[in-house]
């Protein structure tokens, strides 16, 4: 066997198709492959399947896989062929996709790799250049979102993240069930849910379908949901209201997500302990001791917290309070909720008022949660994966690509990605 036989068997050509030519070059590490038809062969019309008769002929040439760690380039004379319906039409060649610079094996290797590491690194292990290596994953990323099927989604998560240290953020719309990142969209507060409400039919799914909406207290999400999904239930996430520590078991990154979220019964808290500080009250060392539950403190920052609390009786009613919230929000009872408002209003503690009212106010959607159960919690691994992605796509600095390597990661896609070993 020749050459390049081996090579045409290698490749899975096909019956119209050989390689006729072969070059290596050592030194430049460098393999040549010259791909062509036999004189007289017909070809399927790109439209209507008809066999049509060569026309003339395109040089193209094509990225493949490496040979033996050398670089792989494909070249061919690709036919335009003469249909009598459709007239000129260049033909498709069995190895790689129309408008592609490289080969389907080469494009599954692009994307298994994105998956695994940044686009950057990718390309210089491939020895070609991010650009090229973002189109390929453009193509199948926007197709398989595109071919996403909502018509079962009921339940939606809606958050932002921060997409660049804290300075941009993104909003993201969540399946609740299957945790797939559905849209992701720039900035915040940026009419996300009329944008989410129109995709929907895109998709084969209808508005109407959404049953819940769990998302923060922003008037924005809150006007959005009633003017576009009048039907759906909103839900408060209780994470907004109290980030509850869970012991050891969490990540760092879920830790870090739980304190970029707004605690406000903790903001209240500490409210209160700086005007206390600012009134003269010694609190020397009440910062930690305060804060969290009794398995996060040591038995140290536990005795000061218990002096604190009966030298200042304000002080003691406010963690009283906060703790009282707590264990309302982790119950079911409707009626434990409003005992915690009714103290809260007339605890004479500003703050605690305050969140009282804020409570009030959201009262039906806090109340969804107690009964639904259902939060944001979900976007701690979403966060988890988005950074993932933030690497893929070399930081933030370009959204539609940050945007693609979102999709890529929690998307939950069905890539259609090509077969790294010939057919």
């Amino acid at each position: 066997m020749d050459a390049n036989t081996l090579f045409s068997q290698a490749l899975g050509l096909g019956a119209q198709w050989n390689v006729v030519k072969s070059e290596m070059d050592v030194p430049q590490r460098q393999l040549r492959l010259e791909l062509d038809f036999p004189a007289g062969t017909k070809f399927a019309c790109p439209r209507c399947g008809q066999l049509c008769a060569v026309h003339d002929t395109v040089d193209k040439e094509w990225r493949h896989l490496d040979f033996w760690q050398h670089r792989t380039d494909l070249r061919a004379r690709v036919p335009r062929v003469t249909c009598a319906e459709h007239g000129v039409l260049q033909v498709e060649v069995p190895w790689a996709r129309a408008g592609s610079g490289f080969t389907l094996m080469m494009e599954g290797m692009i994307l298994l790799l994105a998956q695994q590491m940044s686009v950057s690194a990718a390309a210089r292990l491939l020895r070609t250049t991010d650009h090229r290596l973002w189109r390929v994953i453009d193509h199948y990323v926007t197709a398989a979102h595109r071919d996403k099927d909502w018509s079962k989604v009921r339940r939606i998560l809606v958050d932002e993240t921060s997409a660049r240290r804290g300075r941009r953020y993104v909003t993201n719309v969540i399946d609740a069930e299957s945790s797939d990142l559905l849209m992701m969209a720039k900035d915040r507060g940026a009419d996300t849910l009329g944008e989410f409400a129109a995709a929907m039919t895109k998709h084969g799914g209808r508005p109407e379908q959404i049953t819940e909406i769990v998302m923060d207290m922003s008037p924005a999400y809150i006007a959005e949901a009633a003017a576009y999904f009048p039907g759906a239930r909103v839900v408060f996430d209780a994470f907004h209201i109290m980030s509850r520590p869970q012991g050891d078991r969490q990540s760092k990154a879920a830790r870090r997500v739980r304190r970029s979220r707004i605690n406000m019964a903790g903001q209240a808290l500490d409210k209160v302990r700086k005007d206390l500080a600012r009134q003269g009250a010694d609190l020397r060392g009440g910062l930690w001791a305060l804060r969290g539950n009794a398995w996060t403190r040591n038995s140290e920052q536990q005795e000061r917290r218990s002096q604190l609390m009966a030298a200042y009786p304000a002080l003691g009613r406010a963690v009283a309070l906060r703790e009282f919230l707590q264990d309302a929000l982790a119950g079911r009872e409707r009626a434990q909720l409003e005992g915690w408002l009714a103290w809260a209003q007339r605890s004479r503690l500003a703050a605690f008022r305050d969140l009282a009212r804020t409570i009030k106010r959201h009262f039906n959607g806090i109340l969804a949660y107690m009964e639904t159960r259902l939060t944001n919690g979900v976007m701690e691994a979403i966060n988890g994966l988005l950074q993932l992605a933030k690497r893929i796509a070399r930081g933030f600095r370009n959204f539609h690509y940050f945007r693609l390597a979102a999709y890529l990661k929690a998307g939950g896609l069905n890539l259609q990605a090509p077969r790294l070993l010939p057919t």
